[in-house]
């Protein structure tokens, strides 16, 4: 690790989306700060966020839309730190944007626009940015001591924005969990969340022939659902009503899909007039996507033709396409987890100021704490919100 020392009010670690946005804050009240990254580029994962695009946050963020052991935890900083203030920040940047469904929020252009933005808003506030930087030992408070491949930096405060464990291709790792045992900080064992689900081979040999088809879903677990795209695919279940729902699901939990989301194909079966001796089969592909038909007709263990079909016999096909219940046996893991479920314990967090409550100048933000948002932008916005509070006090 490099021997120069440099001194300076506040060390940030992690140069993504919340580290990035502390800095400035910090920044902003006259406090030198540096921002220390291992990648050779700052903001990785938002330049490759939403497409490219970048969903850089969702027009309501109320604190239902966040998991976390202490589900009350995140208000305080997303009702300081809004959704309509980061648009603001948006527009000041002259960068253009557009609405999807449900209040998701994107760059017309490219997801580098958020970084360019972050970028120059630390660079006017005289922060520095030191990429391609190792982190050794760290030894504090008062100061705290980081030692690094640049040199040592000696700091009044510590703000953790390593991040979770989610895409480790991007360099992620589990070094802000470290950090927080190290002084002495509980962990909400992490998982992966916003990821697809896998199958066992029994359901999947049902299931991978139809991988690239997708049908607008509901997928229940629990008391929980959602209401958004499904897609098969070639490991199990994909799209974004799967990845909203992998954040609820457990090991051992049935998921409920229904594949004809507002539909009642018991109706528009009984409605295919003329059709009695057509194939069950080819009467539901005239409904649904080709191999899903013969999923479902396969499922529901329907035969002969529709006139042969019975009221109970209906009633399975229709139980096949709207309730059907299957088992996942995994994800497809912190590869492919757009975040990370736990983190630090908000219990050992001031949610006012995200600072760790015994240990002073020690603040963890964004994916690091145990807060993890829908999809839709409440990630990102955790990570505005959270980096705003901390940047306030450090």
């Amino acid at each position: 690790m490099g021997s120069a020392m440099i001194e300076c009010d506040v060390a940030i670690l992690g140069a993504g989306a919340a580290g990035m946005f502390a800095a400035a804050e910090a920044g902003r009240r006259g406090r030198r700060v540096i921002v220390v990254d291992h990648a050779a580029a700052p903001g990785e994962k938002i330049r490759i966020s939403g497409g490219g695009r970048c969903n850089f946050t969702n027009r309501e963020a109320p604190a239902d839309r966040f998991l976390s052991q202490n589900p009350r935890f995140a208000l305080s900083a997303l009702r300081r730190f809004t959704p309509q203030d980061f648009i603001a920040r948006v527009d000041r940047a002259g960068i253009a944007w557009h609405e999807k469904t449900l209040g998701q929020l994107f760059c017309d252009g490219s997801a580098r626009q958020i970084v360019a933005m972050l970028t120059e808003d630390m660079r006017a506030t005289g922060c520095e940015l030191w990429l391609s930087t190792d982190v050794g030992t760290i030894t504090g408070p008062g100061p705290y001591r980081i030692e690094t491949s640049g040199g040592v930096i000696q700091a009044s405060s510590l703000i953790v924005a390593t991040g979770g464990k989610s895409i480790p291709k991007m360099g992620a790792s589990g070094l802000g969990y470290q950090i927080a045992e190290r002084f002495g900080l509980r962990i909400v064992p992490p998982r992966p969340a916003l990821v697809p689900l896998t199958f066992g081979p029994q359901d999947l040999a049902r299931t991978a022939p139809l991988a690239g088809v997708a049908v607008e879903a509901r997928v229940g677990c629990g008391k929980v659902s959602f209401d958004e795209g499904m897609l098969f695919t070639h490991r199990g279940l994909s799209g974004p009503s799967i990845l909203q729902i992998s954040s609820y699901w457990r090991e051992g939990d049935a998921i409920t899909v229904d594949l004809a989301r507002g539909r009642d194909i018991g109706a528009e079966l009984r409605g295919l007039t003329g059709s009695g001796k057509v194939a069950i089969r080819n009467a539901l592909a005239r409904l649904l996507p080709d191999k899903l038909a013969t999923l479902v007709a396969g499922a529901a263990g329907a035969t002969g033709t529709l006139g042969d079909q019975s009221k109970s016999s209906l009633a399975r096909i229709s139980d096949a396409v709207h309730r059907w219940q299957l088992r996942p046996v995994g994800t497809e893991g912190y590869r492919t987890a757009e975040v990370t479920l736990g983190g630090v314990d908000t219990d050992d967090l001031d949610a006012r100021t995200m600072q760790a409550r015994k240990v002073p100048g020690l603040f963890f933000v964004g994916e690091v704490v145990d807060v993890t948002g829908w999809l839709g932008g409440y990630n990102f916005q955790w990570a505005w919100s959270s980096a705003w509070a901390a940047g306030q006090l450090a």
